[in-house]
């Protein structure tokens, strides 16, 4: 988290935290207790000015609106700018919940204006249909993008002439899952990641592209939707292809991005339109896009290291400049 808010840009610095539990197997109640109970031990560590929770995996904007009530009873007043991604009635802010999709899009565009690719012309394919990889799968289809394949982690679907994404969210809010959709043919995930495409979007899970499969990837440019999904040996094998490889410190940071614009606005106590939303949050994931392959080019080096290398650099020369109170 570190690394991708300096990628951005952003004022915001990185941790991660959790409770190990299955939210599938549990109750409304159950997990607003455990939400609740979860807050109320970060009372310390959590605050506008201090740590500011964002949403993660098996978290939505009800868990967060839990999270931002807790804090204010212990406070004694509404304290909207203690967690982001929260419902828009509670201080969230418009275009949160698909700018991670909306991210890896931008940066989808970027990598094939790079390759001198087309929309048109590139097959896509997203492993995850959760909130990244659903809202990429919708938003590239709307701009003309040819989605051919979804994953997901029980099996996938695969259609060589594109997917009707807007038939295949509709059917999955109303059934539940992808499978049994008539418009593709089931496929499995695993092999769904092998197959021939122009772009390749790992939006689920960690080390999904690894050293077992990775010579066998086809796809000419690879987007980071999930946080690790490329292994380091299957890194290296890429390279070696010459895959055009966005890594998920960048490719990924419009949640966070977005999660920073919803912290301005409840501070501000002003809140903007969704288009002011998408345009600056298009104006950094270009500019850090273009960052990332100016120091890859410079420096010889491949996107992904390009991009730890501008991080470290920022955030080095940041801590230079304040020094040490001794």
């Amino acid at each position: 988290m570190t690394w991708k808010c300096a990628v951005v840009n952003i004022p915001f610095g990185g941790a991660k935290g959790g409770i190990i539990c299955d939210p599938k197997n549990m109750s409304r109640g159950e997990l607003e207790r455990m939400t609740r109970r979860y807050t109320s031990e970060l009372i310390e560590f959590i605050g506008p000015e201090k740590d500011v929770p964002a949403p993660d995996v098996n978290t939505n904007e009800q868990t967060m609106a839990w999270m931002m009530d807790t804090y204010s009873m212990h406070m004694r007043q509404t304290v909207t700018a203690v967690v982001t991604g929260k419902p828009l009635n509670m201080g969230g802010s418009r275009g949160r919940r698909e700018a991670t999709g909306r991210g890896v899009m931008i940066i989808c565009d970027e990598s094939i204006k790079k390759n001198n690719m087309t929309r048109e012309n590139s097959r896509v394919i997203i492993q995850g249909f959760g909130n990244v990889g659903s809202n990429a799968a919708v938003l590239m289809h709307q701009a003309g993008y040819k989605v051919v394949g979804i994953g997901e982690w029980d099996g996938g679907l695969y259609n060589s002439q594109g997917i009707d994404i807007a038939a295949l969210w509709e059917y999955r809010q109303k059934e539940g899952t992808i499978h049994g959709f008539k418009g593709a043919e089931r496929a499995g995930t695993e092999e769904l990641l092998i197959t021939d495409c122009e772009i390749l979007i790992p939006a689920a899970t960690e080390n999904v592209i690894n050293s077992g499969n990775a010579h066998k990837v086809k796809a000419k440019i690879l987007v980071e939707g999930a946080n690790g999904p490329t292994t380091a040996a299957a890194d290296d094998i890429l390279g070696d292809k010459h895959v055009f490889v966005m890594p998920d410190i960048l490719a990924n940071a419009g949640g966070v991005t977005a999660s920073y614009f919803e912290w301005v606005q409840d501070r501000q106590g002003y809140f903007w339109k969704e288009s002011v939303v998408n345009s600056q949050l298009e104006d950094i994931m270009v500019s850090s896009f273009e960052d990332v392959v100016r120091y890859a080019e410079a420096h010889h080096v491949n996107n992904r290291i390009a991009a730890y290398m501008l991080a470290i650099d920022r955030v080095a020369y940041t801590i230079k400049q304040r020094g040490i109170y001794a």
